[in-house]
């Protein structure tokens, strides 16, 4: 007799639920991005797949089978940057619950001597915004950001407001790219970022705006950008942005970002 029921287990459930939770967090990976339509691409034809293996369609299973196998190295190529976001995500909450290490013990050292830091970083940024000078500076988390780094000059100095107003001067040399802050130190400037492929960024925001974005994209850093247009402070993290930032508001955000 055919049965008119299909059994489902309580592992079938939690399969499913797990199967969501990877497409959801791959679908806000590339949400507004041009990998989306590739994406969407490769869902439905999954999804095909899917179809054709429980109908029993041995060929073109086959075909559609082989397809997915060969291809997941084009996948892992045209999605490399999605690839890495999600990757570093998963290594940020990893590390964030490990409350009880060496790591955590001198990172909290870290924590309380930053805010001198932190402060010089805004008082630097309200100047430039009062004076209508450019800049972007990246604040580095669990990654220190070498390979950026190396883009640009090595400075490795003590962060003072005074070094950064003089750095993104107009008529500095190193004025033209982002300065790089590491362990309460300022180590590169006229570093080069990558610079964000949302569709979605306004036309308002120009390039040092798309190069916050980018590399928040890509990594787990706080980017701050003031505008050479407006004044106007703006804070990047996580791939989104946050426009017209007050002072008091922008040491807030970046003394919550070493929590």
């Amino acid at each position: 007799m055919t049965e008119l029921f299909i059994q489902v287990r309580f592992l079938d459930v939690i399969d499913i639920f797990l199967v969501a939770i990877i497409f959801y967090e791959i679908y806000k990976l590339v949400k507004g991005t041009v990998a989306f339509n590739i994406f969407m691409g490769i869902f439905i034809i999954f999804v095909v797949w899917l179809v054709v293996k429980s109908l029993k369609m041995e060929l073109l299973g086959s075909i559609l089978g082989q397809l997915f196998g060969v291809g997941v190295i084009a996948i892992i190529i045209v999605f490399q940057q999605e690839v890495r976001r999600f990757l570093l995500m998963l290594g940020s909450r990893y590390r964030a619950n490990r409350r009880f290490s060496l790591e955590s013990l001198f990172l909290n050292q870290f924590k309380f001597a930053s805010k001198a830091s932190l402060h010089s970083i805004v008082e630097a940024c309200l100047q430039m915004s009062q004076s209508r000078t450019g800049a972007l500076i990246v604040l580095a988390r669990e990654s220190e950001l070498q390979e950026y780094v190396e883009t640009g000059e090595i400075i490795d100095a003590v962060i003072t407001s005074e070094l950064i107003r003089s750095i993104f001067f107009k008529n500095s040399p190193l004025h033209d790219g982002a300065v790089i802050v590491t362990l309460n130190r300022i180590k590169a400037a006229r570093c080069i970022l990558p610079v964000s492929q949302k569709l979605e960024i306004s036309h308002e925001l120009g390039l040092r705006h798309r190069a916050a974005i980018g590399i928040s994209e890509q990594t787990d850093a706080y980017v701050i950008v003031v505008s050479e247009e407006s004044g106007h402070i703006s804070v990047a993290f996580n791939g989104e942005i946050m426009g017209n930032v007050p002072s008091d508001e922008l040491f807030k955000i970046l003394e919550s970002s070493y929590k």
